[in-house]
């Protein structure tokens, strides 16, 4: 298996920042008083589409061939890697297929649409999301650029940390959220080149822990009926992901619903951004003792700022 090293994400990275932001990195005196240490939150819920799947998406679809890309390219996602990719295929000027599961958040729906996807909605399975997806390969031709378990996805959602350290110097600990593992894949590859002594830390709900348990196990074990507010984290982990963590990151943990919204909850309203539940897992594994942090200069990664505002946890 083609495994991504850190030169590949410096490419990426050089493909790609004239397309993607540079996005901001926050810091909150009330939070990091409340916790006893030195926070730093990266942005990624202010990247294009609101999240950091952009990074990947624009990464993989500029470094097709012209002959593969002229078909198109599709994908199944349950919302945000579809907007990356309607988005990123638009300014390369080619088709994008999105298959959507139908119970999708309204506001992802909109998302892929409005940046000029087809979509095709399916079963909420991921038989079903599969099936549909190999049906318009086989129509179309389309290239299928698949959500985490890619190459070039990968490497571009390493830029996102490599951008952190560059801008912010070297961590004692870096946290970031695990549901297919494309951004914790991609983070520990540039982590451990840049800053070898920083620990990687992955963050997962309760009720979606299979990165945890196949971690725990070192057997990649799937998802299986997930539940959790955190929709972004509800996908099993990737074959080519789950090589890169079990070799590069140092510990998952998994916290519960209700830290999830305290979480969620504590940034919107110490920080005045919008995250929505994914984004939030990783301080809600400080918040619940999970991770020790004790004077230690700790990053975070802010997944995502995409949740249907109608349906608010608190």
């Amino acid at each position: 298996m083609n495994l991504p090293q850190y030169g590949d994400i410096e490419k990426a990275h050089r493909r790609i920042e004239n397309l993607i932001h540079r996005t901001p990195v926050f810091t909150s005196s009330g939070i990091n008083t409340l916790v006893g240490s030195e926070l730093y939150f990266k942005g990624e819920n202010f990247q294009k589409v609101g999240a950091f799947k952009f990074r990947g998406a624009c990464n993989a679809v500029f470094s097709l061939p012209e002959e593969d890309v002229q078909k198109g390219v599709v994908t199944h996602s349950s919302g945000n890697h579809g907007a990356a990719l309607a988005l990123a295929a638009r300014l390369r000027g080619v088709a994008a297929h999105v298959v959507m599961p139908e119970n999708a958040p309204e506001i992802k729906k909109t998302a892929v649409a409005g940046y000029g996807a087809k979509i095709t909605f399916c079963e909420p399975t991921l038989d079903a999301r599969e099936s549909t997806l190999a049906g318009i390969v086989e129509q179309t031709g389309a290239t299928e650029i698949h959500p985490y378990n890619n190459f070039s996805v990968i490497c571009g959602q390493g830029t996102a940390v490599k951008e952190f350290i560059e801008d912010y110097g070297e961590f004692d600990l870096i946290i970031a959220p695990v549901g297919g593992g494309g951004l914790l894949s991609g983070t520990a590859i540039s982590v451990k080149h840049l800053s070898p002594n920083c620990k990687v830390i992955a963050a997962e709900p309760e009720g979606a822990d299979d990165g945890y348990r196949s971690f725990k196990s070192k057997t990649l074990i799937p998802s299986v009926n997930p539940e959790t507010i955190a929709d972004g984290l509800l996908t099993s982990l990737g074959e080519r992901n789950f090589a890169i963590i079990l070799d590069k990151v140092d510990d998952i943990v998994t916290v519960s619903e209700e830290k999830i919204v305290e979480a969620m909850r504590l940034i919107w309203e110490r920080m005045k951004i919008v995250v929505e539940p994914s984004a939030a897992v990783s301080l809600a594994a400080i918040l619940e003792n999970k991770v020790d942090i004790g004077g230690k200069k700790v990053g975070i990664i802010l997944s995502g700022g995409n949740l249907d505002l109608g349906r608010l946890p608190f």
